[in-house]
């Protein structure tokens, strides 16, 4: 089965699929010990690769290049990836989503913002005219063969979004999602207006929308949640933490007991090499061809 179709019968299933930000190589080697499903966040890819905000400076070259970096590594997850607002032009849409599909990516994250962009849980949002971004999204769904593709509006005004929400479920968008949602109240409001639609839910610390379990968003209709930043902040935390216990201690490394060191490090990173990747339908035949046979 390809990835996008995977991605989508995990969609349809009952219950939240959740799908687990990441921000480098690492990080994803980490999260995909406990889950099946990655999201390719822009507040992180942008803070890792160049260590500036989510504001518009990722380059889809570089996006591109990491989510190959990811696919060769873990060949049977769900890879998610936030593309912007397809990097401004809807040629440009077209082509980096063709790019995705053809290196793996499961499905893609299309925003109705306008330049400058900006985080969707921030204030200082413009939304695109909808009949815009429509245009442009349908242009993304026709140059697609099998990829998720999630319609991702960025509204904040309370009929704009319901406008909106409607008007993305009436396209072929396999999900929709609107960031930045405040409250359970509006979760229901959005569920009701977008019909059958699968629902996305992005959550993330510090941000604007509820802390909610997965079994509480379930019950709210919500088919998908993304966690944009778990990995990013909790890194943020921990390199904090121990360098300023190693300049406490006088730059002594701390007893290794309890924590991770070379050989837990190397055995995380070691099952990405795709030898180590198990081969469907049991031991892996290598096809040779004789000397002298062309």
């Amino acid at each position: 089965m390809h990835h996008p179709d995977r991605l989508r019968e995990a969609i349809s299933a009952p219950g939240t699929t959740p799908l687990i930000g990441v921000f480098d190589m690492f990080s994803a080697s980490v999260a995909a010990q406990h889950y099946d499903g990655l999201f390719v966040s822009g507040f992180g890819f942008a803070a890792s690769h160049y260590g500036l905000p989510d504001i518009g400076f990722i380059a889809w070259p570089d996006l591109v290049a990491f989510v190959q970096r990811l696919r060769l590594a873990f060949p049977r997850h769900h890879l998610l990836v936030d593309i912007d607002d397809g990097y401004v032009d809807p040629e440009t849409a077209c082509h980096v989503v063709q790019q995705l599909e053809a290196i793996g990516a499961s499905g893609v994250i299309l925003e109705d913002q306008k330049r400058p962009r900006r985080c969707g849980h921030v204030d200082g949002k413009q939304a695109l005219p909808l009949e815009e971004y429509l245009e442009k999204l349908d242009m993304v769904l026709a140059a697609c063969d099998r990829l998720v593709v999630v319609a991702r509006t960025d509204a904040t005004e309370e009929a704009e979004i319901l406008r909106r929400a409607e008007a993305l479920a009436a396209t072929d968008a396999d999900v929709v999602l609107v960031d930045g949602v405040r409250s359970v109240a509006w979760i229901r409001k959005i569920r009701t207006v977008i019909g059958d639609k699968p629902l996305l839910f992005n959550q993330i610390a510090g941000g604007r929308s509820p802390r909610l379990s997965l079994p509480e968003l379930g019950d709210l209709g919500v088919d998908v949640a993304i966690y944009s930043t778990p990995c990013l902040f909790a890194a943020h935390t921990a390199i904090d933490d121990a360098l300023a216990e190693l300049k406490s201690a006088d730059g002594r490394l701390p007893h290794p007991t309890g924590s991770v060191g070379v050989a837990e490090s190397l055995a995380l990173l070691e099952k990405n090499i795709s030898r180590y990747h198990p081969r469907a339908g049991g031991t892996h035949v290598r096809r040779t061809v004789a000397a002298g046979t062309g």
